[in-house]
């Protein structure tokens, strides 16, 4: 079968569904993509309402509430929004068209705003100033405050800032994606009885938007928005006039990428290309303070092309991602979760070369408790080593400093074969993996971009070694990307291994990828787009089997996303025929749990806490002879099918049991940060027995990481 060409659903397994579920297919059966991810964000937004986090950490959800949304428009709702008037669009997988899914959309999200502007004004801002953490309306400024701003924006920002009149002389200017701006509105005392001029400051990005005023007594923050200086002092950019309004807003645009690969001959060109037109894409979402004059409004949303129902009247600050930067600039540990330094097993420092131990041992690390450290410790080994021939390594995300990507230049420039399969594609990162992908065929790397049609999204380096006994690889295979400074944020798991069946099959994994393989053959790794969908499906079906003769039968899978319609109907199937299922899904889910009939086997929690839950890890009872997996994919059509995805068993028994008998059994035992999925949608909070203790995954992997790295240091004390 081509990779680019996706099965049909009348397969003997989803055949099943139909004889499972009495009354047969069912559009309510499946929860919709898009409110789904809603219900996700909404969970982030709890976060920020929980009085038993850390203020500061509580500012940060509410800053990511906003992050969040701003993808989700840029990329989901500009979706829907193309298609709503395309001939022939197709329903969404709960029966919806595009029309109604954005109805529901703009519903949700005015509340989901309405909540997240009332937990900053009645809850953190109060709480912040409690604090002695100040945000400064400009009409509380006294003299000498108001003196201060007069004088800062004069020096700081008045030389950065284009006044842009709209007239017949001067059209509506272009304004870029997610841009602070003013709409002011003018008024000539020569002439009262004429309507007022209306002119534009775009703010440029590189003002702070968060502004600390100097001079206040120890230990008192006051912060002022800049968008609130700019309304204050922007009448010294229009002399003669008197300004009858400010409001600040920005406008979200179609950020989502178009690339028809097999029609481009210079991918990379392309690519910044599109890069360069993204700002100008459609306008999705209109923000603007609320308040403003209702003919000033039509006139805005007639330049942009907005219609009402795409308009967020906003009561408060703009932008609250901006709040992201108070707490990088707040020196207050007490209002921060306490400092977790990752803990690097001791066990990899006994020899003097990683490879020595692996090639002893597999090596499981689970970050961000166990350091990223080792994973970037074996690639700048191999760089270095005399006796390494070839880095193989794919990249997907990587932080502006990549130490892996200098390895990789360092290796090449040792004289040893390098490969790198950077992904162009992956989103908003396009522009950063242009750049690296450049730096790297500078310095003599092999770059190439993977198959067309398809994202390579696994997570996987490959080390050819010359040995005594011959040539041998060792392989690092991981569920999060080769990234140091998310790794101390993102929980994943990593895989260090020298097994010979697994370092072949990524060596054919790399093989495809460069060169050309139609059906490769891989037994041990479940690879996307070749035989991961067909292998999760026989693996769900064998369950359902295997309850059906009363054998031991249950599944455990934890992943970012679950919307594949096959994979939801086989898990109705097995839930059907006794199977029990315990899914941790971090943020979209479409399959519906706990319904009799259809689901009521099947538990679906999420965990939101300090570390954003991003580990794929997939058990299958088998009948008593449990299977492993990990790896890059979700249970999504675009993971199995448009994407080159990799899943790697687990075969070490103490790695197996660490997982099996620790990671998972922790997740399902948390009663703190996870919530239960309900059929109607909502999570809620998790039930403790009575007498129950309070039990965070998050914080008892912690906990684990501290007491291996004091035992550690006990032993070699001894």
């Amino acid at each position: 079968m081509s990779p680019t060409k996706r099965p049909k659903r009348s397969t003997k397994i989803t055949a099943k569904v139909g004889q499972a579920l009495a009354a047969g297919p069912d559009k309510r059966q499946y929860f919709n993509r898009e409110l789904s991810w809603l219900a996700f964000n909404r969970r982030v937004l709890e976060q920020a309402q929980h009085e038993g986090s850390p203020l500061l950490e509580r500012v940060k959800f509410l800053a990511i509430v906003s992050s969040n949304l701003d993808e989700f428009f840029e990329i989901r709702v500009a979706g829907l929004v193309q298609q709503q008037d395309a001939p022939g669009a197709e329903p969404s997988l709960d029966g919806l068209t595009p029309r109604e899914q954005l109805k529901r959309i703009r519903a949700e999200v005015r509340q989901l705003t309405r909540d997240q502007y009332r937990c900053w004004h009645e809850q953190l801002a109060p709480a912040l100033a409690r604090e002695n953490i100040f945000f400064t309306a400009t009409a509380q400024l006294d003299a000498r405050q108001r003196k201060w701003v007069d004088d800062y924006f004069v020096r700081e920002v008045l030389p950065v800032l284009t006044p842009l009149a709209i007239d017949q002389a001067h059209p509506f200017p272009q304004l870029g994606n997610k841009t602070l701006n003013v709409l002011l509105s003018l008024a000539n005392p020569d002439t009262p009885d004429q309507e007022p001029a209306i002119a534009i400051l775009p703010v440029p990005r590189s003002l702070p938007r968060l502004v600390l005023m100097p001079g206040e007594a120890d230990g008192v923050q006051r912060f002022l928005f800049l968008s609130d200086i700019i309304k204050l002092c922007a009448g010294a950019l229009f002399p003669g006039y008197d300004i009858r309004s400010a409001h600040a807003f920005r406008v979200t645009r179609n950020s989502d990428l178009y690339i028809d690969e097999e029609e481009v001959e210079n991918l990379l060109k392309k690519i910044e290309d599109e890069l360069r037109n993204l700002r100008r894409g459609a306008a999705v979402r209109l923000e603007i303070e609320a308040g403003i004059d209702d003919a000033l409004f039509q006139t805005l949303c007639t330049y942009l092309d907005q219609a009402p129902e795409d308009v967020y009247r906003i009561e408060g600050p703009l932008n609250l991602l901006r709040l992201m930067s108070l707490c990088e600039r707040t020196e207050r540990p007490d209002l921060k979760y306490p400092p977790f330094a990752p803990v690097e097993p001791p066990y990899l420092a006994a020899r003097p070369t990683l490879f020595e131990t692996i090639r002893e041992r597999d090596v499981l690390l689970h970050h961000p408790y166990d350091s990223f450290a080792p994973v970037v410790e074996f690639i700048e080994q191999a760089a270095h080593d005399p006796a390494v021939l070839a880095i193989k390594q794919t990249l997907y995300r990587t932080s502006g400093d990549s130490p892996v990507v200098r390895a990789l230049i360092e290796a090449s420039r040792n004289g040893k074969q390098v490969t790198a399969l950077v992904e162009l594609k992956a989103r908003f990162d396009e522009a950063n993996n242009i750049k690296w992908a450049r730096e790297l065929e500078e310095a003599g790397v092999h770059v190439v971009y993977g198959l067309v049609g398809h994202k390579t999204h696994c997570k996987c380096s490959l080390v050819i070694r010359h040995e005594p006994d011959g040539l041998r690889r060792y392989a690092h295979l991981g569920t999060g990307n080769y990234n140091p400074k998310t790794a101390r944020l993102y929980t994943d798991l990593s895989l260090l291994t020298a097994r010979p069946e697994l370092t072949a099959e990524v060596a054919q994994l790399f093989n495809t990828l460069t060169g050309f393989g139609r059906t490769p053959d891989f037994r041990h790794l479940l690879v996307a787009p070749f035989n991961l969908h067909a292998r999760i499906q026989e693996l769900i079906a064998a369950e359902a089997a295997n309850a059906a003769a009363g054998r031991p039968a249950r599944i455990i899978a934890k992943m970012n996303k679950l919307v594949d319609q096959v994979t939801i109907d086989n898990l109705y199937a097995a839930s059907h025929a006794g199977v029990q299922i315990d899914l941790v899904v971090r943020a979209t889910c479409c399959l519906v749990p706990g319904v009799k009939g259809l689901s009521e086997n099947i538990r679906i929690r999420n965990i939101v806490g300090r570390y954003l839950e991003h580990a794929r890890i997939f058990y299958f009872e088998n009948g008593g002879s449990p299977l492993l997996f990990c790896g890059s994919a979700d249970w999504m059509t675009r993971n199995f099918f448009r994407r080159v995805e990799a899943l790697f068993p687990v075969y070490d028994h103490e790695l197996r049991q660490r997982i099996i008998g620790d990671v998972l059994p922790a997740e399902l035992r948390d009663n703190e940060d996870a919530r239960l999925l309900q059929p109607g949608g909502a999570y809620r909070p998790v039930t403790r027995a009575e007498g129950e203790a309070p039990f965070s995954a998050q914080r008892y992997f912690m906990e684990s990481a501290r007491q291996r790295a004091e035992l550690a240091l006990q032993v070699a004390a001894d």
